[in-house]
């Protein structure tokens, strides 16, 4: 029986340092263990799923601030957000009925454990942890300050890391 709510973790991290490759392998190494998993990307460019010309386009473009899709495979919503992005929690809402939502991105906004993912090639830039909260667990490839305390996760191990989200769900249903 799925909970009302899904357990939800972020993964947050700079540009280059592994955040999609990463949650990706955790995802596989989730399902494969039997939960039912959503993912959640935030994207601070323009995205556009449609091409210019095809009918959800064209609906768009006619002023429908919501097209919905349906093909053999998958079927997808397009909502016009032409006030303000909608925020991680009403997102979060739209996800359906899963055990674990993965969130990728979304550093500063909503109430959930993250894990901040360091790699030794894309490390010019300091932490995010130095920036606001501490993260829930740091996944990386060496040693660095800034993460005393935090528990340390071989960015390289995504089953290491699958097991520290199992954890933390246990501990957020007890």
């Amino acid at each position: 029986m799925r909970a009302a709510r899904p357990f939800v973790v972020g993964f947050v991290g700079r540009s280059g340092s592994g955040k999609t490759t990463l949650a990706e392998a955790v995802l596989r190494r989730l399902v494969a263990r039997g939960y039912v998993v959503a993912a959640l990307k935030d994207a601070h460019h323009g995205v556009d799923l449609d091409r210019q010309g095809k009918d959800t386009w064209r609906y768009r473009e006619a002023g429908a601030s919501r097209v919905v899709l349906r093909t053999a495979e998958r079927w997808a919503v397009l909502v016009e957000t032409p006030r303000e992005p909608a925020s991680v929690e009403a997102l979060i809402a739209e996800t359906g009925e899963v055990d674990i939502v993965l969130v990728e991105g979304f550093k500063h906004e909503g109430s959930f454990p993250r894990i901040e993912v360091r790699r030794r090639a894309a490390a010019a830039e300091p932490p995010l942890a130095l920036e606001g909260a501490r993260p829930a667990a740091v996944a990386t490839d060496f040693e660095e300050p800034g993460f005393e305390g935090v528990p340390r996760l071989d960015v390289n191990d995504p089953d290491a890391v699958a097991d520290f989200i199992e954890t933390l769900l246990g501990a957020a249903r007890a």
